[in-house]
């Protein structure tokens, strides 16, 4: 697989990473299974997939010690990526960024992974009642300690305000990201940052505005979370199939059967895409579109599609293989904008 640089500190990842959520929180959660989420592991390894992007709230902590299961064996083919911040509750998900806070999660989810060091280390969320800068410090410091190589910054979860227009307008999105870009500049003063890991994808776009270009003027790699709309872009959704009660997409507007079918188009255009590149008989998909499209935004953006399953594990590797031409580009550029409200 292609591999791609992250950050100035010259973090070297294969060009597609793995989501792991998937396997211990959210989605589905009646198809979660160990055994099937460490074969998803070991094939994505397998493909090339080198970056495991998890959290120590996924489960809350299944998803690190499931991960630590591969890790005992294959610690040299991944770079691990994990998370602090958020603490879960009895139905409620609050911020901690305090830093005597960080320094027990970091050495928790080391144990738990089972490995002597951390490759990247996330903020997961700002913590409204700790000033950033502590919070980074703390995590400053645990790279100076060795247990962390780098620092990442995950902005995933920032409310979306939309206007209509093309995906190549001048300014199609709202500045939905600039108090995120502003506590960069701020943390940015205290440590090199050295990821951003925000949503893009072809339905999503509103990272291009702002956000993709201040990491790609700093040398801060930028990972692509939800590059495939949360299965959406897949085409393997059928409008009104439903969903299990707590999948969070039961209560998304995007979801709803209405929305779903309205946004066809975009699937639809995608499909014609992977037919000029060969379609079932080459074995080009939706899905390696979106996600070939995500490549193309730029060397330093690496997409993490998550799964839980190996088949689209390996299929989601593939698209690294894929070149979209100009043509592909900017056919996907005209598609319709998604409907329905994200938040």
């Amino acid at each position: 697989m292609e591999r791609r640089t992250l950050g100035a500190t010259g973090l070297d990842v294969g060009a597609i990473g793995l989501g792991c959520m998937p396997m211990s929180w959210a989605y589905s959660t009646s198809q979660q299974r160990g055994d099937r989420s460490l074969r998803a592991v070991h094939a994505a390894l397998d493909a090339g997939v080198s970056l495991l992007d998890t959290a120590d709230m996924y489960g809350p902590f299944t998803n690190e010690l499931l991960l630590g299961r591969v890790l005992r064996e294959r610690r040299a083919d991944a770079f691990v990526a994990t998370k602090c911040g958020l603490l879960v509750g009895d139905g409620h998900i609050v911020a901690n960024g305090r830093p005597s806070y960080v320094r027990r999660a970091c050495d928790a989810s080391l144990r738990r992974l089972q490995t002597d060091v951390i490759d990247l280390y996330q903020l997961h969320r700002v913590d409204p009642e700790v000033p950033v800068e502590e919070t980074w410090g703390a995590m400053a410091e645990l790279v100076t300690a060795g247990k962390v190589r780098a620092l990442g910054w995950c902005a995933v979860g920032v409310r979306r305000a939309r206007r209509a227009g093309p995906y190549g307008g001048a300014t199609p999105w709202r500045d939905v990201y600039g108090g995120t870009i502003r506590q960069l500049d701020r943390v940015q003063q205290v440590f090199p940052v050295s990821t951003v890991q925000a949503e893009l994808s072809v339905w999503s776009p509103e990272a291009l505005a702002r956000l993709l270009p201040w990491c790609a003027a700093r040398g801060v790699g930028f990972l692509a979370a939800m590059p495939l709309g949360s299965g959406f872009l897949t085409g393997t959704l059928t409008p009104g199939s439903g969903f299990e009660r707590d999948d969070p997409r039961a209560r998304h507007p995007r979801f709803t059967a209405e929305m779903m079918a309205a946004n066809q188009p975009l699937v639809a255009g995608l499909r014609r895409v992977a037919e000029r590149h060969g379609g079932a008989v080459a074995g080009v998909t939706p899905a390696q579109v979106a996600l070939a499209w995500t490549l193309a935004q730029g060397r330093h953006v690496v997409p993490v599609p998550g799964t839980k399953r190996e088949c689209w594990a390996v299929e989601n590797a593939g698209a690294a293989r894929l070149a979209l031409t100009a043509r592909d580009l900017a056919e996907i550029a005209a598609l319709p904008p998604a409907r329905g409200s994200w938040d």
